[in-house]
């Protein structure tokens, strides 16, 4: 870790430490994208290499596990049924059918967590959710877009997961055509074209937006 970043996570956590013991809010780092464009793989690393600023806020989800994921660390896995009973209870920040059928959303329970422990919320979510949580929190947020190369990367790292069907690839990749249009409207646009540098660069806009007078 390089000295900056060093002074960056100290100052940090002296932050963290002042909205914990205020119980004030913290901040939120929200990284979007089309499925397949590589913000599941950034947040994991960001998360790795800063667990004392970030954690991560975990998503409800109306969908059945995919592959190795876990309730309770990947997604809540709830039922539609309990979903909308929740949406009716205004228990959300956002929400949204990504799908037909198939629900995604941020719970207010989600944020107070981790705000209560001293740390900022980092997010894995879509598009729209995304721009929701942006417009809902303003300067507080960071909203960062993580572009595939083309679409035709997209597609072939799709396809490798081997997770979905042809009909879901198919699926995915016309939503992701569609969500493409929306990068411009995000704080920050980046391209994860060669992993590490987008590693790189994902660690400095954290910490740049978290530490803001060491972001001269």
């Amino acid at each position: 870790m390089s000295e900056r970043s060093r002074e960056a996570v100290n100052e940090a956590g002296k932050q963290g430490e002042a909205v914990n013991e205020a119980g004030k809010q913290g901040k939120l780092i929200i990284f979007s994208a089309p499925s397949g464009s590589g913000k599941t793989t950034i947040v994991r690393h960001l998360l790795g290499r800063y667990p004392e600023l970030i954690e991560f806020s975990i998503s409800a989800s109306t969908r059945p596990p995919r592959g190795t994921e876990v309730d309770g660390k990947d997604y809540y896995f709830i039922s539609k049924d309990e979903f909308l009973h929740r949406v009716a209870k205004e228990q959300f920040v956002e929400f949204e059918e990504v799908y037909s059928g198939t629900f995604y959303g941020t719970l207010k329970s989600e944020l107070e967590r981790i705000w209560a422990a001293g740390k900022h919320v980092i997010f894995d979510i879509d598009v729209i959710g995304g721009l929701r949580l942006k417009r809902k929190f303003q300067e507080q947020a960071l909203a960062i877009f993580v572009h595939p190369p083309s679409l035709e990367v997209l597609e072939a790292r799709l396809r490798g997961r081997g997770t979905d069907s042809e009909e879901k690839v198919r699926e995915r990749v016309a939503k992701a055509q569609k969500e493409l249009a929306y990068a411009d409207q995000f704080d920050v646009v980046l391209t994860n074209d060669q992993l590490e540098h987008a590693f790189k660069e994902a660690e400095r806009l954290l910490l740049d937006f978290i530490v803001e007078d060491l972001a001269q």
